[in-house]
């Protein structure tokens, strides 16, 4: 038990460093000519947020989960230095019981990047944070990119489908009968679409396990009523 400990402490802090280096690069990268940001004092302030106690799904793992996705379609991607701040940005206020967590994840981005980045770069990037709420449709490939990254992990195996299912069940403030609910809610509503995944390349990637993963959860939340 205790060496399990160590080494998921150890994975732990590989994840953050490589996720602390990704962040530099990326956030160096976009800055504005002669713009004085300090990226390295802004990244501890991001990863805090991901760090929550509260957190047991939308962590740090499933930020690197999230940028994993992204790279494996990067190059069918046509910004994907704004896809990629998106992802890193799309969760970071996340309040259980908050409706607003994603305009507040724009703002929050918005905040940091105003007048160190091109302003139609900070509006392409608030507008892919905004499509993450999956209400409205997007409208263009990198919106449906970005979708279908925040989605991907529908398509895992079962075993680590449910163990996400019941993490995010931990970060809900509710009644269990509240969250079934909006769950059985959600999860019909990405039955009914003629596709869950709107590019070909995570529809052939993840389509057919992700119904089948939905399918079956929507069977034990019934055999459980």
């Amino acid at each position: 038990m205790q060496q399990t400990q160590v080494s998921a402490k150890a994975q732990e802090v590989v994840t953050y460093r490589l996720l602390e280096d990704r962040f530099l690069a990326l956030w160096n990268r976009c800055l504005l000519p002669g713009a004085n940001s300090d990226a390295a004092g802004i990244w501890p302030r991001v990863a805090d947020r991901y760090s929550e106690s509260h957190r047991h799904y939308h962590g740090l793992n499933h930020l690197a989960h999230c940028l994993e996705q992204f790279d494996l379609a990067s190059g069918m991607i046509d910004d994907p230095d704004a896809v990629e701040m998106a992802i890193v940005f799309h969760d970071v206020i996340n309040d259980p019981g908050n409706k607003n967590n994603e305009k507040e994840s724009a703002e929050y981005f918005q905040q940091l990047g105003n007048g160190q980045f091109d302003p139609a770069f900070i509006h392409r990037v608030v507008d892919m944070i905004m499509v993450t709420t999956h209400r409205s449709a997007p409208t263009d490939s990198d919106q449906q990119f970005i979708c279908d990254i925040d989605l991907a992990s529908f398509g895992c195996p079962w075993e680590c489908y449910l163990r996400d299912s019941l993490n995010i069940e931990a970060e809900f403030h509710g009644t269990r009968e509240e969250f079934e609910r909006g769950k059985v809610a959600f999860l019909e509503s990405l039955l009914q679409r003629p596709r869950i995944f709107l590019t070909d390349f995570f529809n052939e990637r993840y389509e057919n396990q992700s119904r089948e993963n939905i399918r079956r959860m929507l069977e034990m939340v019934e055999h459980d009523a």
